[in-house]
């Protein structure tokens, strides 16, 4: 039986979000303690974000979120990657904008208008190298895609990674050119 090219592409870049699954859950964490939580949507899912993200649009008069709505409607599946930032990491640096990580601790999570504070930096520097871990992977299987806050910010909104306290999206896309790059439209 032949494989036509759309359905191969579209089987393609699932086998691809698996790949990035795995890319970004052994990219290197701080002190091995592993606090990032993923999972990939598509389809009546995926369409749950991109409404979630016009209704933020409509709510805040941001184009971007419209922008970006279209970005993942035109997407085949959109990989979601968060992380538990709210842990303290335990050396007390400062970063987060307390004194030490017991005051970080004791201020408990502050419901931000995207996502909950304060943040450890090495759980956002965690998150990161997932995301990059993940995109990489992407590329090197010739996928298009994006990093997008605004996917994340939808998708916490949708509790779909609920003990996630920073979300990210990445779309991915396989066509003629990449709709993640001139996105001036």
């Amino acid at each position: 039986m032949p494989i036509i090219g759309e359905e191969g592409e579209r089987d393609g870049i699932l086998e691809a979000v698996k790949l990035m699954l795995l890319s970004a859950r052994t990219a290197p964490k701080s002190a091995g303690i592993d606090d990032i939580t993923m999972v990939a949507v598509y389809g009546k899912e995926k369409e749950e974000v991109v409404t979630e993200m016009l209704k933020i649009a409509a709510e805040r008069n941001i184009e971007g979120f419209r922008r970006d709505a279209r970005n993942t409607q035109d997407s085949e599946v959109v990989l979601l990657i968060g992380v538990r930032g709210s842990k303290p990491f335990g050396l007390n640096c400062g970063a987060c904008g307390y004194p030490d990580c017991k005051a970080f601790e004791k201020a408990g999570e502050i419901e931000g208008q995207d996502f909950t504070g304060p943040a450890c930096i090495f759980k956002a520097l965690d998150l990161g190298i997932a995301l990059g871990s993940a995109a990489k992977t992407a590329s090197l299987l010739n996928v298009d895609n994006r990093i997008m806050y605004r996917i994340g910010a939808a998708a916490r909104r949708l509790h779909l990674l609920p003990r996630a306290n920073v979300i990210m999206g990445i779309p991915l896309s396989a066509t003629g050119k990449s709709i993640y790059y001139d996105r001036s439209k």
